[in-house]
């Protein structure tokens, strides 16, 4: 009687200890994303209801989306990271290092097919345009028309007032595919992009800035006046009321899409999976488009015809070109090295 006494009395200790191991499995989600505007966006408008409705504390971490990836990799065997949130370049790699999994429950038939990753292994909960940024009010002053293809880049008029994003950055990236596709080229021969940077586009350029924080004080500073970037960056920056706008130029804007993922690794909770999927609702939606000029990826979703104005939707959306993923990532780390060498020097 005494061993059995002793055998329930640890048993419904255990029990009661079950709950409290639960409990305290997932007191604190880490979310990795972007930083600047669309930080503020999550932190205004995402991470209060989804805290409230889910009993759980979310820790923000900003950085682009190459930080992010290098803090999957090296964390690796011990992620501390819950959800990533990045571009679509580095989303396939870390899909294809294992570094995502599963996400059940996608509203499958209501997303747009360019929203769609192989076996659910992420997705994208916006779509933006990498084009042009110009300052309307200076170039308003001086008289200049507005930028309309890649090749304005190369106008002399701009020297040292151009920025553009370095290669380790989507925008930049896609600047150098789209400028290589124009002539002759494109992601598995980009000779023509460099040697256009390097010779034609480099006398122009003020800096070459991954920071959006950065970026947007070259502007206010009226050091810069056009920039490569992409329409969820210039429709936050046009929001503040500074006088800029974004061009699609003739040759093509580039499709860029924001992706979220839950991180797989032991004992992985499901909240993970739950906040990217927040990040699908309607609501949440139209908010991204009108803080952050995201293109929905919804079908359904009803965009009001004032916040579409400079977003990716519609026939704008149809005309964007999508870069080839997987050959630019085998050769990613061969231009960065190349472009370290040749132009960003």
């Amino acid at each position: 009687m005494k061993t059995f006494r002793l055998l329930t009395a640890v048993s419904i200790a255990a029990l009661i200890a079950v709950p409290t191991a639960v409990s305290a499995q997932q007191k604190t989600l880490y979310v990795a994303g972007y930083g600047g505007s669309f930080e503020k966006t999550i932190r205004d408008e995402v991470i209060p209801a989804f805290e409230k409705e889910n009993g759980v504390k979310v820790e923000y971490v900003a950085g682009n989306s190459t930080d992010t990836l290098a803090k999957l990799q090296a964390q690796k065997g011990n992620q501390q990271i819950d959800v990533a949130i990045v571009d679509d370049g580095p989303m396939y790699q870390a899909i294809q290092l294992g570094f995502c999994g599963k996400l059940d429950g996608l509203p499958a038939a209501d997303l747009y097919d360019t929203a769609r990753f192989k076996d659910d292994r992420a997705v994208a909960i916006g779509i933006v345009a990498t084009g042009l940024m110009y300052n309307t009010k200076v170039f308003k002053e001086k008289g200049w028309a507005p930028p309309t293809s890649w090749n304005d880049l190369k106008d002399t008029k701009y020297a040292k007032q151009l920025v553009v994003p370095p290669i380790n950055n989507t925008y930049g990236l896609e600047a150098l595919v789209m400028l290589s596709k124009m002539n002759g080229g494109g992601e598995s021969n980009v000779d023509s992009g460099f040697k256009i940077f390097k010779d034609e586009i480099n006398p122009n350029v003020l800096a070459y800035e991954p920071s959006p924080g950065k970026m947007t004080e070259l502007f206010q500073s009226g050091q810069a006046v056009i920039a490569v970037w992409g329409t969820g960056r210039v429709q936050s920056f046009a929001n503040t009321g500074f006088p800029v706008d974004f061009v699609y130029p003739k040759e093509g804007a580039a499709t860029l899409l924001t992706t979220a993922c839950p991180i797989a690794k032991p004992n992985a909770s499901p909240l993970a999976s739950s906040f990217v999927k927040m990040l699908l609702d309607p609501k949440i939606q139209l908010v991204m488009l009108k803080d952050y000029g995201y293109g929905p990826v919804l079908k359904s979703l009803v965009v009001p015809p004032e916040l579409g104005k400079m977003a990716p939707i519609g026939e704008r959306a149809a005309k964007l070109y999508n870069p080839d993923w997987t050959v630019i990532n085998e050769k990613r780390e061969e231009w960065t090295k190349r472009w370290n060498r040749e132009v960003e020097r």
